[in-house]
């Protein structure tokens, strides 16, 4: 590692994130302060698709954007839990839907330059309607559409949470080489 911390300090705390100042040595041997953002959770984030080819994003206002934002369904999973159980609860909670079946897609770093956040999704099937419950801080409004509607919306630009636009795009590039086989 040719980074070398020599001190760190808290600068904020949360209960999803923490915020610390270290004063580092970098790999050219110079010395700077270095902000990292900590997340306390694991993002989740899932790919519904039921047997037709249909998914379902969520949409909602968001505080930091100031803007409306269309998503795939997640949340985080705390680090006592098994995040594939968080993921489970947030498919629930954001679309009223359950799955029998639960692939994992893909790990991801949301952001590597500034935090250490980590983003598992993954692909639910064998899906079950119900009733959504959200959380307080949550107005969603749930969208089922065409995955490849969904997948057009990331490439013009209509998705820009990155977790969604990455697992989107990862999906079409692994469903075009099944059917390519």
């Amino acid at each position: 590692m040719p980074w070398k911390k020599h001190s760190s300090r808290e600068i904020y705390d949360n209960p999803w994130i923490s915020v610390t100042e270290d004063h580092v040595s970098n790999p050219g041997g110079g010395e700077n302060q270095y902000g990292v953002v900590h997340f306390k959770n694991v993002a989740v984030a899932i790919v519904p698709l039921d047997d037709a080819g249909n998914t379902w994003l969520v949409g909602q206002e968001r505080y930091t954007l100031g803007q409306y934002s269309w998503e795939l369904p997640m949340g985080g999973a705390p680090r006592d839990e098994q995040p594939i159980e968080a993921a489970r609860r947030e498919l629930k909670e954001e679309t009223g839907l359950t799955a029998s079946s639960w692939t994992e897609l893909m790990r991801l770093h949301t952001s590597n330059s500034i935090t250490d956040e980590q983003g598992i999704v993954y692909v639910a099937t064998d899906l079950q309607e119900g009733a959504p419950d959200f959380d307080e801080t949550e107005d969603i409004e749930i969208r089922k559409l065409p995955l490849g509607d969904a997948i057009a919306m990331a490439m013009r630009g209509e998705i820009t949470d990155a977790i969604s636009v990455a697992a989107l795009l990862r999906l079409s590039v692994e469903l075009k080489w099944r059917t390519s086989e």
